[in-house]
């Protein structure tokens, strides 16, 4: 699409923000004009639309918006239901990337031992979820008073961090790893080395192909955006 405006600003509504282009709102697709929570994230939205296409008439596509989509993602779709997302992002707990270990080669199943293992350490003492691990290729099950102590902190985020999860979970394979972004003692470039352990191993072994260094690109922009937006949207 061409951008229709020259210059992108904030203004103050109520107790949030909104984004203007040529004094006009960004809106949602169902209407509403963006609501932002902060003014740091305001600003950040805010320059996005300055940058998008350079100059009036410039080419520019949604994906030079990614915070901008989130925040849309979280109003429009998540804050006036957000119960179906909660289950959806919850859900990985049952298959959670650190459970599932490799028995062979020893050097890649020590490096996730020690990579990861803090990290579902960190689970079972601040959240209240101990987590089985296996290095079977058969799904093991965990404890349901385990997946409801994730569950339960899932449903403690707001719209804003539900959408941020909504990215991150999937992509890093694991509600451990997002749920430590939103309590941000990860960040997502962290989070996104801890989740491509064995791809980094092979890498080291046989090196990257195009496919893998594309699809690792991508996820990892996606995870930094994503912890990005949690910082952003915090008070």
């Amino acid at each position: 699409m061409k951008r229709f405006w020259n210059a992108a600003g904030i203004d103050a509504e109520g107790t949030g923000w909104r984004v203007m282009l040529d004094g006009k709102p960004v809106r949602v697709p169902g209407g509403p004009a963006l609501l932002l929570p902060t003014r740091r994230l305001a600003e950040a939205v805010a320059a996005e639309w300055q940058a998008a296409g350079g100059e009036a008439g410039g080419e520019m596509s949604y994906a030079d918006l990614p915070l901008t989509r989130l925040a849309g993602t979280a109003q429009e779709r998540i804050l006036l239901d957000p119960e179906a997302v909660v289950l959806e992002i919850a859900r990985y707990g049952e298959s959670d990337l650190l459970c599932y270990r490799v028995a062979d080669p020893p050097a890649l199943a020590e490096r996730q031992a020690e990579a990861w293992q803090s990290w579902l350490d960190w689970a079972a003492r601040d959240l209240g979820a101990p987590l089985r691990v296996t290095s079977a290729i058969a799904h093991v099950p965990q404890e349901p008073a385990s997946l409801a102590a994730l569950a339960a902190h899932v449903a403690t985020e707001d719209h804003l961090a539900l959408a941020a999860l909504g990215v991150a979970v999937p992509a890093l394979g694991s509600l451990v790893l997002g749920l430590a972004m939103a309590r941000f003692v990860l960040t997502g470039p962290e989070a996104h080395a801890l989740s491509t352990l064995e791809e980094r191993f092979q890498a080291e072994r046989w090196g990257w192909d195009d496919e893998a260094t594309l699809r690792f690109r991508r996820v990892g922009e996606d995870l930094a955006v994503a912890g990005r937006f949690l910082a952003l949207a915090r008070p």
